[in-house]
């Protein structure tokens, strides 16, 4: 009787136990530096047995259409969204967003990068937290430069870039001279052309939220964006965004790629890259305006109002974003490798500083992004390469997909233009601005 009663009470704890256990649903992007946080995630699992992950995995593209989907119709389905700094401060004025108050007094928010934490929070709230940050920069092949009699500048111009383009350029070898974006998307192309029309004095709109593609500038921005990428592009560029040309660049097909910061660690791991110990780093191209075509952009992890299992979803943000995962990834995968551009003492950290040759280009990159003032002349919205208004999203991957044609030849650069403005001027018409 004893040890049926003994084998009933132990039954009853197993039950207690599992019942305890909670499961959480994340979802994230496709980007080397999170399948890595998902490889990694064991750790988490030894710290809290008592939480298990279930992750849904997606290409960027379609993570946001569905994360946007659930938030806003409190769908429910997932207890952390790995979403961006366009949405942070437009979903937690929804309410969509349950603030980040309860991290644990080890996590340092503090130590958060001031342009980072600025873009996640509302009035002086965390509303998302920080997975790695980026600018953009010109990742560049040292011996393909040096075999074209060239040097590149810290601070190139985009006429140096064309030249270098032409030069490097080997059809016949299958090296191309500049890979860009071209896939359509207003976190794909569009987040490549809208940098880097600030940098041509375009803007989306003038202060009384009138569209400007009718402009010179943004003329001038597409016909140089066509022109090099159809002279010095690989073919199908229309299909590429961040992951497809990275992988031309690894395997040696790219003499330049302008692109997020975040790829440094990628394209200089040897294990990855097979051009590895040939890559050098510059900034943003500039066109003599004094603004560089440089973004900034925050992947970050949140809480969606609609979770239930907020407590847990917050130890899993609070374990992904801390100094401490950054220690971890430098273990098992290296100090080139940890996530970058969030936090102040990873730049202090001398073994990070030797083993990134693009720390401080990653570091003056973002810095130097100014999301408040983006353009040449004045605007009435904030965002660099994307305008912080909830509308974006569409007219952003509209606009994005005249440009894509104009790339492919569907359309002249005119034409998309054209088309550009019209769809812009009646999305904004029916949304009802300026308000």
């Amino acid at each position: 009787m004893l040890k049926k009663l003994s084998l009933m009470l132990a039954g009853a704890m197993s039950l207690s136990a599992i019942a305890q256990t909670q499961t959480i649903t994340i979802a994230t992007v496709n980007n080397g530096d999170m399948i890595t946080m998902k490889e990694l995630s064991s750790d988490f699992k030894k710290k809290y047995p008592d939480i298990d992950l279930k992750w849904v995995t997606l290409e960027e593209n379609i993570l946001r259409q569905r994360v946007t989907t659930d938030v806003a119709t409190g769908g429910g389905q997932y207890d952390v969204m790995t979403i961006g700094t366009y949405e942070v401060p437009i979903w937690s004025k929804q309410e969509w967003l349950q603030p980040l108050d309860a991290l644990g007094e080890q996590y340092d928010v503090d130590d958060l990068l001031p342009a980072i934490k600025s873009g996640l929070s509302v009035d002086d709230t965390l509303y998302a937290a920080p997975f790695y940050g980026e600018s953009s920069m010109v990742m560049y092949r040292t011996d393909l430069m040096e075999k074209a009699g060239l040097k590149m500048p810290k601070a190139p111009s985009w006429e140096f870039v064309r030249k270098a383009a032409a030069a490097m350029t080997d059809k016949a070898a299958g090296v191309y001279g500049l890979c860009l974006r071209g896939k359509a998307g207003w976190g794909e192309n569009i987040a490549l052309l809208t940098a880097m029309s600030n940098s041509f004095g375009a803007r989306w709109f003038d202060e009384n939220w009138q569209p400007q593609f009718d402009s010179k500038a943004w003329k001038d921005t597409l016909e140089y964006y066509v022109d090099v990428m159809n002279k010095y592009g690989p073919p199908g560029a229309s299909a590429n965004g961040f992951n497809e040309n990275l992988a031309l660049f690894q395997t040696g097909k790219c003499g330049m790629w302008i692109d997020a910061t975040v790829a440094g660690g990628f394209v200089t791991n040897k294990k990855d890259s097979e051009v590895a110990d040939k890559v050098g780093f510059a900034l943003a191209p500039d066109h003599g305006l004094g603004k560089r075509g440089n973004w900034l952009w925050e992947w970050t992890l949140a809480i969606p109002s609609s979770s239930k299992k907020s407590d847990a979803a917050m130890q899993f943000i609070s374990w992904a974003t801390s100094k401490e995962y950054a220690e971890l990834v430098a273990e098992k995968k290296g100090w080139a490798n940890v996530p970058p551009g969030t936090r102040a003492s990873l730049y202090e950290n001398p073994e990070y500083l030797n083993a990134a040759p693009f720390a401080q280009i990653t570091l003056d990159s973002i810095n130097s992004a100014d999301p408040k003032n983006p353009t040449v002349d004045p605007v009435p919205y904030v965002g660099i390469q994307f305008v912080a208004i909830p509308e974006f999203q569409g007219i952003g991957t509209a606009v994005g997909q005249q440009f894509s044609a104009a790339l492919t030849g569907r359309m002249t650069v005119d034409q998309a233009l054209q088309s550009s403005q019209r769809l812009v001027e009646r999305a904004m018409r029916k949304a009802r601005y300026p308000k």
